[in-house]
């Protein structure tokens, strides 16, 4: 099926991050084609730019990009880019099974420069239901090079696919820091624009003990003179705690565990997120042995460096000294104790949150349905829960964290949620998708299930007469 200038398009994906850029990529090879289109209001795609510090690798293996894990022949995989570039024989010896940010980066970069119906520079406005013509209307602006308004336009389709990711989160009482010019307190996803600036400062703070806050840190002492390091570290975690990352534990990241979190109360569901932090918000092993290796070498002329690692802490208040300077009010959860710095830059690591969807589907709002928090329900395949009336599907990506778990964002299943999503939508299995993916059982069976025969297992012997 192609689409015709005023024909309805099988899907319209809004947001053009990896989630919605893996299900554009394996519904752009679907057996017999789907009008599909993608808009994000971005002039090109960028994936956590401000993050791509030298060296920094992803926390998943390299087959977990856009397509492999769904679909290891598709054309828009990482080893087809690196054939592509000519690079496959250098990374088969390089041996590294996981690459660095900003290669990935690169790579999706090259399918959304060649991938057809991909739309940057539009911005989505408004989504309604026109009961009419039993499709959901898309309103967008299309955006000029310096993100002003060019044109208007209106597009139609059966189904919608949500990808518009996460932002940024500043803490409460560093809102007014953040937004102010003056002294530079700023978030780690903006860091490499404004490294320069950090690197001047005589005093710098990071805040936040994940993936982020270390590799900042990192970078930040290794460009610092020994002995004037003169860095702070703080986060509210009790410990500058490793990621679980034992083969078990990453079954926590599986269609199986995806299935068995869904099914769990939503109350259960609620309590058990946070209490998986580690699963997720930690520090690979590689990057804590690294800082712990750059502290201890600079002792090795005696004294220690001049850098502060504290965590524990949580920031109560913060507030402009004169106009160079930041004081930060902090407490010890467990010891109960106050205290405060002064410093010259800060670099929050603090995590990101879910972009609301209230405002891009207001036109729908009386369509949803929703559960006792207030948010959007979202079944087991991805499917917003809409009024009957409404024939169309609305997909959501990378933001079911509350319906099917901190596997939600994760890119390991990017691939795997795409092609479960278009299987769906198809009514098909353009990319069958396995039954098993975990030896772990996650819950128990409610009844007793005939156990299943291994691997050459002899059926016993049955004598007739």
């Amino acid at each position: 099926m192609t689409a015709q200038p005023e024909a309805p398009h099988d899907l319209v994906g809004i947001g053009i991050g990896p989630s919605n850029l893996s299900l554009a990529a394996l519904a752009h090879g679907v057996p017999g084609g789907l009008a599909t289109a993608f808009y994000d209001q971005r002039r090109d795609f960028r994936w956590h730019p401000g993050l791509l510090i030298d060296g920094a690798t992803l926390q998943v293996p390299f087959l977990a990009d856009l397509v492999t894990l769904a679909d290891p022949a598709n054309p828009w995989s990482f080893l087809r880019y690196l054939r592509h570039k000519e690079r496959l024989f250098p990374f088969y010896f390089a041996e590294q099974f996981h690459i660095q940010r900003s290669e990935y980066d690169a790579y999706c970069r090259w399918v959304a420069a060649n991938l057809p119906g991909l739309h940057f520079g539009h911005q989505v406005d408004a989504v309604r239901w026109n009961t009419e013509r039993s499709l959901f209307e898309v309103d967008f602006t299309q955006l000029d090079a310096d993100g002003e308004a060019e044109a208007l336009g209106r597009t139609y389709t059966r189904n919608l696919a949500l990808g518009i990711g996460t932002a940024p989160h500043i803490p409460e009482p560093l809102k007014l820091l953040a937004e102010a010019p003056t002294v530079p307190v700023i978030h780690s996803g903006d860091y490499l624009d404004h490294r320069t600036r950090i690197l001047g400062a005589d005093h710098i703070t990071v805040v936040g003990a994940g993936q982020s806050g270390a590799e900042v840190f990192l970078d930040l002492l290794r460009a610092r003179p020994a002995g004037r390091e003169r860095l702070t570290w703080i986060a509210r975690t009790e410990s500058f705690a490793p990621m679980e990352y034992s083969k078990l534990g990453l079954e926590h990241f599986t269609p199986d565990y995806i299935s068995y979190f869904h099914a769990l109360p939503e109350a259960v569901r609620d309590k058990l997120v946070p209490a998986q932090w580690q699963l997720h918000k930690g520090i690979d092993a590689a990057t804590i042995a690294a800082i712990h290796d750059e502290l201890y070498r600079r002792t090795l002329d005696g004294g220690w460096p001049d850098a502060v690692l504290t965590p524990g802490v949580t920031v109560r208040t913060a507030g402009r000294v004169a106009t160079t300077k930041v004081e930060l009010h902090l407490e010890h959860t467990q010891q109960g104790t106050r205290s405060r710095i002064t410093t010259d830059a800060v670099v929050l690591a603090t995590g990101y949150r879910e972009r609301p969807l209230s405002r891009l589907l207001a036109g729908l709002d009386p369509y949803l349905r929703k559960d006792t928090a207030g948010r959007p329900r979202i079944d087991a395949q991805h499917r917003m829960s809409l009024d009957p009336s409404v024939t169309g599907t609305i997909y959501v990506q990378n933001g079911e964290r509350h319906t099917h778990g901190i596997g939600a964002p994760d890119l390991g299943l990017t691939a795997w949620r795409s092609a479960r999503i278009l299987n769906t939508l198809t009514g098909k299995d353009p990319y069958p998708l396995p039954e098993r993916t975990a030896f772990t059982t996650f819950g128990l069976q409610t009844r007793e299930q005939p156990r299943p025969r291994t691997a050459g297992e002899l059926l016993p012997l049955v004598e007739h007469p």
